[in-house]
């Protein structure tokens, strides 16, 4: 590890739930320093030089103003199993960012993350960043959730927070996320600000702190065909706001189906990501009537749906999924765009 920030960019603060006991306790996690990092020099060296002989499983989340292509990136969260990095945007700024580049497009470091879209997206157009190779907590609770037998999710059903309270995962408390959130809502510049305050620094690390626990309980669950579709939707959804004009030709392939799953027979249907442009005054069509159209769309097909909204790109909806389920949702959501009102 490289050596740690000064005492004055350090924190060992553990949130507590409300009766006082530190949350990592809950689920028996030992307390680690958070680092503020606001020079290259101040992370791991395995993190900076990513190789095959060091594969690296870290936990992963952005914060930001506006987190998409048009906002302000301003803290990248990293979680090692001894340390948890701040990787400050504002202070460091693109030169911290670039020499992060080559292990958030690493094939060698995995980056546990829960919804990966609108910080893959960040990173992307701020910075020029093809984050690789993701689990996405998100993802993976809905394809356990279907494994096991249960009625199939969409991928964006469950919250952090809620991921975080069930007991399968973690079954932690994380009410301070609410009190982030209504600060957020007061003042949207909350994570500009300089120096960063304790509730700021504990909030960030607490957003990663989990995700390296969670993981374990996930892998342990995932069977082959379930963590080839974690693989393949987490690249498409890295990939999901990122439209450029070359077909994504210069993000890494996606991951292909595993020899074992072709030779018994029980091969998945290739998985695709498809962008629909929409005509202007359609978007409406599309989403109907307190979203029942589009609704019933996503129930029609085993399909993602999503579309750019408040934050972009406009008129443009993102679908992803099985080839076949795809072009039907794409049929669908032609019709709708017809129909004259």
């Amino acid at each position: 590890m490289a050596d740690p920030p000064s005492s004055r960019e350090a924190s060992s603060t553990a949130q507590s739930d409300s009766g006082g006991r530190p949350i990592d306790e809950e689920c028996n996690l030992p307390t680690v320093p958070t680092h503020i990092v606001t020079q290259a020099s101040q992370l791991p060296p395995e993190f900076l030089e990513p190789s095959p002989g060091s594969t690296l499983v870290i936990g992963f989340d952005c914060e930001g103003v506006d987190l998409c292509r048009n906002g302000t990136l301003c803290i990248m969260q990293l979680a090692f199993p001894d340390a948890i990095y701040l990787v400050d945007a504002i202070q460091g700024g693109e030169m911290l960012l670039k020499a992060c580049k080559p292990a958030l497009e690493s094939s060698y470091i995995t980056k546990v993350i829960h919804d990966c879209k609108r910080d893959s997206e960040a990173l992307y157009y701020q910075f020029g960043i093809r984050l690789n190779n993701v689990v996405d907590t998100q993802i993976a609770y809905s394809l356990i959730e279907e494994q096991e037998g249960r009625k199939k999710l969409p991928d964006d059903y469950i919250s952090f927070v809620d991921l975080l309270r069930d007991p399968r995962y973690c079954g932690v408390s994380y009410a301070e996320k609410q009190e982030v959130r209504i600060l957020l809502r007061q003042d949207p510049k909350f994570w500009t600000y300089r120096p960063l305050s304790e509730l700021m620094v504990r909030a960030a690390a607490d957003d990663v702190r989990f995700l390296l626990f969670v993981y374990r309980k996930i892998m342990e669950k995932l069977n082959e065909r379930s963590l080839w579709h974690l693989a393949v939707r987490g690249a498409l959804y890295c990939r999901c706001f990122c439209i450029n004009d070359n077909a994504y030709a210069y993000w890494p392939p996606l991951p292909p189906i595993p020899d074992n799953l072709v030779r018994e027979g029980n091969a998945p249907e290739e998985e695709i990501l498809s962008v629909l442009d929409v005509p202007p005054g359609k978007m409406g069509c599309i989403i109907g009537k307190r979203g029942a159209s589009i609704l019933s769309i996503k129930e029609s097909c085993h399909a993602e749906i999503f579309i750019g909204g408040v934050k972009g790109p406009p008129n443009k909806v993102f679908i992803m999924g099985p080839v076949r389920q795809v072009r039907k949702a794409e049929a669908m959501l032609r019709g709708r765009m017809m129909e004259i009102h």
